[in-house]
């Protein structure tokens, strides 16, 4: 049991700014089973011997319902691992989500991974702090960042912001764009009511 649910070596976060996210240090509720039945076994395994070689993050709450758990995996993975968005704007909007949702496991998790992809330390400070995003940033991230706070302040985006996103993107990209921006939302909505840990805490 102990190996099925304990998380995978995460990226190093020691560059990450701390942040007092609302669940950060409280209990954990919604925490993986203490048993397993057979199906919630299978599916741990094969996070364990998969990609993400652990249970952790969204999983360990998800693992109560395992076709859950699957389904939200697959699309993760394919988000991840078969994008065709550029690494840093892949990694940026997952952090701006991760802040918009005020939720710890991801923005602990993608802040080195948006490093390591290019994504300017200057701007994810900015992020953190919520203060303005440095004006050099660049059209696809600042873009990015529009896109997916409109997304989560309006559930939509304006006219002007959608024609940018068609002059920046063709139409593949975009909605991976907007499915990447509602995946990660609804991962961390789960993960802060199950209070689930960050990487550092876990």
């Amino acid at each position: 049991m102990e190996r099925a649910v304990s998380p995978s070596e995460p990226p190093d976060c020691s560059s990450a700014r701390v942040l007092a996210f609302p669940e950060a240090g409280q209990t954990e509720r919604l925490a993986p089973p203490p048993a397993l039945d057979a199906d919630q076994r299978a599916a741990a395994d094969e996070l364990i011997y998969g990609p993400r070689g652990g249970v952790y993050g969204p999983f360990r709450p998800l693992l109560h319902r395992p076709p859950l758990l699957r389904a939200a995996a697959k699309l993760g993975e394919t988000l991840r691992y078969e994008g065709t968005l550029d690494a840093a704007v892949r990694e940026w909007t997952i952090c701006v989500v991760a802040r918009e949702t005020e939720n710890v496991f991801e923005w602990e998790m993608h802040y080195p991974l948006a490093v390591r992809a290019g994504v300017p330390v200057a701007a994810l400070e900015a992020l953190a702090t919520r203060s303005a995003l440095p004006p050099d940033l660049g059209p696809g991230l600042s873009l990015a960042a529009q896109v997916a706070r409109e997304l989560l302040a309006a559930h939509r985006i304006g006219e002007a912001t959608y024609a940018r996103a068609q002059a920046q993107w063709d139409e593949a990209r975009l909605v991976e764009l907007l499915t990447l921006a509602g995946y990660f939302a609804m991962v961390c909505w789960v993960m802060n009511v199950a209070r689930t840990p960050g990487p550092r805490q876990g």
